[in-house]
């Protein structure tokens, strides 16, 4: 409970209450998820979607660019690019929403805050059932003290609690469900073999695979349970020979759940399958997903660590063969595809839902060594994990922990650090990096405290500052300055050029910076380090951006720094 606890009072803090933002739970790629539900249900157009430009133009949930659905190039119909088993699981929430909407005063257009909040804390409650449903799996090989701080350290150490209750509406927390069901399932049929309980697993493996068709894979969970060592795997097969009929029917089950997705397809489009346009690259997978500092799995969520090592301590549970065969798959199929980033995320998101599976592992590793004074050690690990991760979490939705631009050198600036400077988040984009300028020594080559005012819309903005320079004795060029943004600032960068008649250096950093503030001059401040044979050069100051253009600039100063002997 004190989980459940934790997990709806993150809910209720994001956003921020004082924003005066509504809540916007289903947006971007949950938008495609959710999306099938007010155009089936409200509206009754899937083909043509003419609601979608209007409501998107009221609530903004887009992202501006409406890619959550794609037009079919044979009957002109859209067909969304998300598939269905999301909006099935998110059903019972929104008919909730819908029936309170149409009892208030909210508008019920799929979309009024009564959907967004009963999304939001729909979800929530889902996952806490699906915590009491994991607990029930786990105290089968666990003691409730390794039970319970098992699960603790999925929600509090890992990425869980960010897609779980801040953005809910993505597909990993409903899923994350599904496996613990799945889990479930799969051990009541092993120690008790039933219809309904075969049918059930069948269902709920098909309503992962068209909620994201890599989840396919579930199905190794109850063909490989209980098959740990010969003697075992000789009595699963004997009892599967023994109760065919239900892995029939747990085929139909399977069938069943990917139906509504086929029958939806041949509605759109003619077909029964469709191509939604995944590319993968299973041969050359990218294992920056794991080890990068772009989104690594092990980097912004070390915990996950013992998740993996934990496959070398499951011998003797009937689950070992299963949890280490799709867990091992999993991780391969989530670092082959071409968009390894997985958009806008914290750590890796897309391994998320299939941590119940990881925490069997892990379960058996915490096992072994929580044994005397060892226990300890554990613990304050655990604690600081828990407590970076938490860190992160807020550092992320702040948007100083960026969710897609990361990088080693700015990592390593932001860590554990409550208070980012401009030069800091300069990192970002520049690679130009002093680590403690009391190693230099200061000369300010220039200031200027009058203001320079853009507004007008160009492809081309001239310098708003230019000046010749004598950098001799210069090992870096430190440019700082105030600038207000009213438009603008997205897409926007910062450009510091040097040049000889021969040579030109150009060094940028971004306008829409973390926790930029709209109206207000935001300082910024970068290096560019000097080419060592350049004397006298031209520096210019320009911001290239292909938006409407409206800055204010003031405070401009450009210092030398020389490295001191």
């Amino acid at each position: 409970m004190v989980l459940g606890v934790i997990l709806l009072g993150y809910r209720d803090a994001y956003p921020n209450k004082q924003s005066g933002e509504p809540l916007k739970i289903t947006t971007w790629d949950a938008y495609g998820y959710y999306l099938h539900l007010p155009a089936i249900l409200i509206y009754k157009d899937v083909k043509k979607l003419s609601f979608q430009d209007s409501t998107d133009q009221k609530y903004q949930l887009s992202g501006g660019n409406f890619y959550q659905a794609n037009i079919h190039e044979k009957t002109g119909n859209y067909v969304f690019k998300y598939l269905s088993g999301v909006s099935i699981i998110h059903l019972p929430l929104f008919l909730v929403a819908h029936a309170y909407a149409l009892n208030s005063n909210y508008l019920p257009d799929g979309f009024s805050p009564p959907y967004q909040h009963a999304i939001g804390f729909g979800v929530v409650i889902y996952a806490i059932l699906a915590l009491f449903i994991l607990r029930s799996v786990l105290l089968n090989y666990f003691s409730d003290t390794i039970t319970s701080i098992s699960l603790s350290v999925v929600i509090l150490a890992t990425n869980a609690i960010q897609y779980i209750s801040i953005d809910s509406a993505q597909s990993h927390a409903p899923i994350f469900l599904l496996y613990c069901i799945i889990l479930w399932l799969t051990q009541k049929w092993h120690e008790n073999p039933r219809f309904l309980t075969a049918f059930l697993s069948g269902c709920i493996i098909g309503l992962a695979t068209i909620s994201r068709p890599t989840e396919a894979i579930m199905v190794l969970i109850p063909i490989l349970w209980n098959t740990h060592t010969k003697e075992a795997a000789r009595e699963k097969w004997n009892l599967v020979k023994m109760n065919l009929p239900m892995v029939y029917l747990a085929a139909l089950g399977g069938i069943i759940g990917i139906l509504p997705q086929l029958v939806y397809w041949q509605y759109v489009t003619g077909f029964f399958i469709y191509d939604v346009g995944s590319a993968w690259r299973f041969l050359n997978p990218f294992f920056r997903v794991l080890f990068g500092f772009e989104k690594g799995w092990f980097i912004y969520t070390p915990v996950t660590l013992f998740f993996v090592i934990g496959f070398f301590y499951m011998r003797e549970f009937p689950f070992k063969k299963s949890v280490l065969w799709f867990c091992l798959l999993n991780i391969w199929i989530i670092i082959s595809w071409s968009d390894w980033k997985y958009g806008g995320s914290y750590s890796t998101r897309a391994l998320m839902q299939s941590y119940p599976v990881f925490l069997l592992a892990f379960s058996a590793l915490l096992q072994r060594y929580w044994l005397g004074s060892a226990r300890y050690i554990i613990a304050v690990l655990l604690i600081f994990l828990t407590g970076l991760n938490l860190f992160q979490i807020n550092q992320y939705n702040k948007t100083v922990l960026h969710y897609y631009d990361m990088n080693r050198a700015y990592y390593s600036e932001i860590f554990l650090n409550p208070n980012v400077s401009p030069l800091q988040k300069s990192l970002l984009d520049n690679p130009d990096w002093i680590s403690d300028e009391g190693d230099y020594s200061k000369r300010v080559l220039d200031s200027k405290a009058q203001v320079v005012e853009f507004k007008s819309r160009t492809d081309s903005i001239p310098p708003f500052y230019q000046k010749r320079l004598n950098i001799a004795d210069a090992t870096f060029i430190k440019v700082s300055l105030q600038l207000k943004g009213k438009s603008g600032l997205g897409g926007a960068y910062l450009n510091c050029a040097i040049s000889t008649d021969a040579e030109k250096k150009v060094n940028r950093i971004r306008l829409s910076y973390p926790q930029v503030k709209y109206n207000e001059f935001n300082a910024y401040s970068f290096y560019i380090e000097k080419p060592a044979h350049f004397k006298e050069t031209d520096l210019a100051l320009f911001i290239d951006t292909h938006a409407e253009i409206d800055f204010v600039i003031k405070e401009l100063k450009i210092e030398g720094l020389t490295k001191a002997n």
